[in-house]
């Protein structure tokens, strides 16, 4: 009854509410810059945006659709595969600069960013051949965006999404020190509870 009151009372009738999830990261750095071409196109839809680090639970949470980084192992849902996800080693220009950042062995003397739910660093080290480095060790960041601004701040070297860095890259706020990128397994996958897909081919 509260949701349809709002609804009611937000649109005087007219239009809709689309509530829509987003992992932090990707909403702030890439979803939410871009949202104004939506609006534009659809000037009578309503975008509610929450953000969640782990999958949404669509009963519970009332969403129509969702983005999420993973595999398609997400029960009761239906996914699409939206990108491939590509990881990239970026650090400031600075840092770069001021701590000899050239090759992949040089990453031995260099402070590892951390993600405290996502370790990357072993993989990334193993496939680029890179030994003698404690993976482990480094500070840790809860969230993907806290990492991408200590790595700004020039506190160390990170492992993050290539499409969430490239903007920052651009600007010449990140560097990625290394050519080429790290495919891990995933991506991002946007979701629709079975119900809401039932009822839009209905």
């Amino acid at each position: 009854m509260q949701a349809a009151t709002l609804n009611l009372l937000a649109h005087q009738g007219q239009g809709g509410i689309l509530n829509f999830g987003t992992p932090p990261a990707f909403g702030m750095k890439w979803l939410i810059p871009r949202l104004g071409t939506f609006s534009q196109a659809h000037p009578d839809i309503l975008l509610n945006l929450v953000t969640r680090p782990k999958p949404f639970d669509f009963e519970a949470e009332g969403l129509d659709a969702a983005i999420h980084y993973g595999a398609d192992d997400w029960p009761g849902v239906i996914s699409h595969r939206l990108i491939g996800e590509e990881i990239a080693l970026i650090c400031a220009p600075a840092y770069a600069e001021r701590r000899v950042l050239r090759e992949p062995r040089d990453l031995r003397t260099q402070v590892l960013l951390q993600h405290a739910r996502r370790p990357m660093w072993r993989e990334w080290l193993d496939a680029h051949q890179v030994h003698g480095v404690n993976a482990s060790a480094g500070p840790r960041f809860e969230h993907m965006y806290m990492i991408m601004q200590a790595a700004v701040a020039g506190m160390g070297v990170a492992l993050l999404p290539r499409i969430l860095v490239n903007d920052d890259v651009g600007a010449g706020r990140l560097m990625m020190p290394f050519e080429g990128s790290f495919p891990e397994p995933g991506g991002l996958l946007s979701r629709v509870s079975r119900g809401e897909a039932s009822r839009s081919q209905g």
